[in-house]
């Protein structure tokens, strides 16, 4: 059986508002938050974005989606996970600053910012999954003590796995930061001398007892290293270096397994909406903007890799063309691909147009 996804088009340039009274329209008469029961903890996953340029989803749909979980009598939080790298948002306090700096603020969507990992991205529940590559994943404890989930996720390319979607907001957004290092590493951390202050932080926070500090700078162990990341959450120097070399075909196997144990326990308590607007050639990570593709429109589905199957395929009608064209010349279709070989979801759709 195929999987239901439906779809807002849009004509060339988003008109939000009313996007987001058709979005409104479609969630009530679908019932697609039906799965929210009374006093339902809702986690709505979503990305700041990086910088005012980039095509990060704007709060006003934030607020909707808020004021239709409450109808539900569920209670909405915004939730985020930490970063890897250094920047706006490696910490629960910068990362707050900055969604606030964004125009996500309570004032704006109506819903407190709860990040879902903790203070340094190391608050995390360990997830069993029937993968090839895992028997378990590390993700944000928030995101697996939540209820019910709702992703909010911005189509853009991507520079490691082709393109990013639901898939990727919920296997990379959704983990703790060890999750995120286990997906993108393929090496233990190292001390780069000439940038260690001596500050003592690391050897302090390291929970494996791995780091010491010799006469010109910290040494990291390997042997005793866990990479948990936690050296690289709390170094305020960029001292701490990692091999970000897992091959493009890994790192999106790694991606769906982590994505499969959001999923898990919450197969019948979620949904995915995806912005097919503000097409970038890069993540909504990195600060530039660069439209690939005019708008097309909104795709939800209760069924994530349904749901960027079709957003995929949308993207690629509108362009003419193979998104590696207009994109990054990655195999961007192996995610979908992977999921569809260990049983996680169904990329096999039905597409329901919305007037």
């Amino acid at each position: 059986m195929k999987a239901k996804v439906f779809f807002i088009p849009s004509a060339g340039k988003a008109d939000d508002a009313a996007a987001c009274g058709a979005l409104r329209k479609l969630i009530a008469a679908e019932s697609l938050l039906g799965f929210i029961a009374e006093k339902d903890m809702v986690a709505v996953k979503t990305h700041f974005g990086e910088g005012k340029k980039t095509g990060h989803v704007p709060p006003l749909y934030l607020k909707m989606l808020g004021e239709l979980v409450r109808e539900m009598k569920g209670s909405p939080f915004l939730t985020e996970t930490q970063t890897l790298y250094k920047g706006n948002r490696t910490d629960a306090v910068s990362h707050l600053n900055h969604a606030q700096a964004q125009g996500y603020g309570y004032e704006r969507t109506g819903m407190p910012i709860i990040m879902a990992d903790g203070l340094y991205g190391d608050e995390e529940v360990e997830v069993p999954v029937p993968g090839k590559i895992y028997s378990s994943v590390k993700l944000a404890s928030g995101i697996v003590k939540a209820s019910s989930l709702v992703m909010v996720s911005h189509f853009t390319g991507h520079l490691a796995t082709g393109f990013g979607c639901a898939l990727k907001n919920m296997g990379m957004g959704c983990s703790s930061r060890r999750g995120k290092m286990i997906q993108h590493s393929t090496a233990k951390p190292r001390i780069k001398a000439k940038a260690c202050t001596k500050c003592g932080l690391c050897v302090r926070w390291c929970p494996a007892g791995a780091i010491t500090m010799e006469e010109k700078s910290a040494v990291i162990n390997s042997a005793k290293c866990i990479g948990c990341g936690q050296c690289l959450a709390v170094c305020r120097f960029d001292a701490v270096a990692y091999n970000w070399g897992a091959t493009y075909e890994d790192l999106q196997k790694k991606v769906v397994e982590h994505a499969w144990g959001v999923a898990r326990g919450k197969e019948n308590k979620m949904v995915c909406v995806n912005f097919l607007t503000r097409i970038s050639k890069d993540c909504d990570c990195m600060d530039v903007f660069e439209q690939i593709v005019p708008d097309i429109g909104i795709v939800v589905s209760r069924d994530p890799v349904a749901a960027d199957a079709a957003s995929l395929d949308l993207v690629e009608q509108r362009a003419g063309k193979k998104l590696s064209d207009v994109a990054y010349e990655i195999p961007y279709r192996f995610q979908i691909d992977y999921a569809r070989e260990i049983g996680f979801g169904n990329p096999d759709y039905e597409l329901m147009t919305v007037d």
